[in-house]
């Protein structure tokens, strides 16, 4: 037998009851094609999302001026013929919906520079622009100054211009100096340093304490999946959800981290999430039915905006009162109703009762702020 095995191995027989290759391999490498990624926690996602950067740029250097004569047979003294440098490449900040953090961006960037001037009057090349991609809602701050705010995909902003490129030798040719030996170096470029803040941009945001239930929210009205648990402060990022409509029109939701009283002085996540909600053109004050007395909710989010920028709890808003599956909620709603004069939408994002009412709402609200926009001759946005 053990012959037969060896002489069937050498011809290339495969032996009784095993197949006539092997598929583990193939199998393998398709099932890790396709292997879903797993899902990021709320405690690794942190790594990965950054709404601050400083970023130091400089210019690229201008290429220096060329220093030559033209010489060749039967023609001795050709005159100077040192070209100019190129010069040196612009670093330039441009706004890209597909970004959705500054994690990307480096502490320091440098333009290409600009080529040196040749013989034969030929240029140096020009240094080549460098992108940098960031995110829409981006702000540029310079000694705490805004000097460039991305609202727009492709918008662009100057960091840094190169150089100039110096002179050659040619271009000091004149009537008195028909020989002239000098040029000039190219200039160094720009140099600054620059302050980077992200504030998302979504239509609606949703508001709330912790626990009220937002990102459960977020959850069962799109395909956003942040992170669910029965602790405070489970959100630690910013998500934005897009809710489709059958007209193709996309809602873009953003889910703020649960705000806590005193957060316009830095109490809690604080301020560090407070300026996501800028953006927002209209926001969901997402409450906590089952609690005693949830208007009470209500007055201390619009405090809390109010104090950290005036106006901002007066933007287009809905009550939405979350955990109406409870009993206490269905206690809590009709008082509710009595004490507060916006809209109160009453929901479980847990069993998805009246979600719908939610939905429509959202979509009554995106349009009048398209038709506010168009009649102040501005451009809405859209995701």
């Amino acid at each position: 037998p053990w012959g037969a095995a060896l002489l069937g191995a050498a011809l290339g027989v495969p032996s009784c009851g095993s197949p006539p290759f092997s598929t583990s391999g193939a199998r393998s490498a398709k099932s890790r094609r396709f292997a879903q990624k797993r899902a990021l926690t709320e405690r690794q996602l942190t790594r990965y999302f950054v709404d601050h950067r400083k970023v130091r740029v400089i210019g690229g250097h201008g290429g220096g001026g060329g220093h030559s004569f033209y010489s060749e047979p039967r023609k001795e003294f050709g005159g100077p013929d040192g070209g100019n440098g190129g010069d040196g490449g612009n670093v330039i900040f441009k706004a890209d919906r597909q970004m959705r953090s500054l994690s990307s961006i480096l502490p320091f960037y440098q333009g290409f520079h600009g080529e040196r001037g040749g013989s034969k009057n030929c240029y140096g090349a020009n240094g080549v622009s460098m992108y940098i991609k960031v995110p829409v809602g981006t702000l540029v701050k310079e000694d705490g100054k805004i000097v460039a705010d991305f609202t727009r995909h492709g918008e662009e902003y100057v960091a840094a211009y190169g150089g100039a490129g110096g002179k050659g030798n040619r271009f000091f040719l004149s009537n008195e100096n028909r020989a002239p030996t000098f040029f000039t170096l190219g200039e160094p470029g720009q140099e600054r340093v620059l302050h980077l803040e992200l504030k998302t941009t979504a239509h609606a945001g949703l508001v709330g304490f912790p626990n009220a239930g937002k990102s459960s929210l977020l959850r069962a009205i799109s395909n956003a999946k942040p992170a669910v648990a029965a602790y405070p402060f489970t959100t630690l990022n910013p998500h934005v959800g897009i809710v489709h409509y059958e007209d193709y029109e996309q809602v873009a939701v953003a889910d703020i981290p649960g705000l806590i009283r005193g957060a316009h002085q830095n109490r809690g996540l604080g301020m560090a999430f407070l300026r996501h909600i800028e953006r927002c053109r209209f926001l969901l004050y997402v409450l906590d039915l089952s609690e005693s007395q949830p208007w009470i909710q209500l007055q201390a989010l619009k405090y809390e905006l109010e104090q950290y920028k005036k106006g901002l709890s007066k933007v287009p808003c809905v009550v939405v009162g979350n955990k109406i599956d409870l009993t206490q909620s269905r206690i809590n709603l009709p008082l509710l109703k009595e004490q507060v004069d916006d809209r109160v939408i009453a929901l479980s994002a847990l069993t998805g009762d009246n979600l719908e009412e939610l939905v429509l709402h959202l979509r009554e609200l995106y349009d009048s702020y398209v038709k506010r926009e168009q009649s102040q001759g501005k451009s809405p946005v859209k995701w």
